[in-house]
């Protein structure tokens, strides 16, 4: 176990001793769809010095009076095998696409699925950003939807939204969608 690791559970164990209502997102995607951009875009700080995430950011962000605990965790190849450590009592699925990177479409797709499959994930709301649609190569979210064959999706609530995590735009509807689910789920 390393160092971080071991950062990582003593802050979990902290986050758990709380009182008010805690949510824990965890946000993945493939390297560079703009997890990071898009967790500072929602938390409100300064996007144009984001470099790729080696291991992890934590960011809680309050919205709607909750208290959301967004776990940003690297997507580069040779992290993804790790994700599944973060999925334990996960509230709700963050996942961000590149909308403009149709070679990597198969690719996303295949990581969702296998999220999508996991226990620690079962029935768990999954809000999908479809980012980067200031680009003019951008594909519609309800394209990507398609692809990835969302409308199979029927254990779980899910949402995709078309976002720029760089201007914003769509964050904020995602984030209402997200706070809707999770008030009703949590009741």
């Amino acid at each position: 176990m390393g160092e971080a690791q071991r950062g990582l559970l003593s802050v979990i164990e902290r986050l758990k001793g709380s009182t008010e209502q805690e949510v824990r997102i965890v946000l993945l995607g493939l390297d560079n769809a703009g997890k990071t951009t898009l967790l500072k875009s929602l938390a409100s700080e300064d996007v144009n010095t984001i470099t790729p995430t080696q291991g992890f950011n934590i960011k809680s962000v309050a919205s709607h009076g909750m208290k959301l605990n967004v776990w940003d965790i690297g997507g580069q190849r040779k992290i993804r095998p790790f994700w599944k450590k973060y999925l334990e009592n996960t509230d709700l699925l963050i996942y961000v696409i590149d909308s403009a990177d149709k070679k990597r479409f198969e690719e996303t797709g295949l990581e969702l699925s296998e999220l999508i499959d996991e226990e620690n994930l079962k029935g768990v709301p999954v809000l999908i950003f479809a980012n980067k649609q200031d680009l003019a190569t951008a594909s519609a979210a309800s394209e990507i939807a398609e692809g990835l064959n969302l409308h199979t999706y029927r254990d779980r609530e899910w949402q995709i939204q078309a976002c720029s995590a760089v201007s914003g735009e769509g964050v904020q509807d995602g984030m209402n969608w997200i706070c809707n689910n999770i008030v009703n789920k949590k009741k």
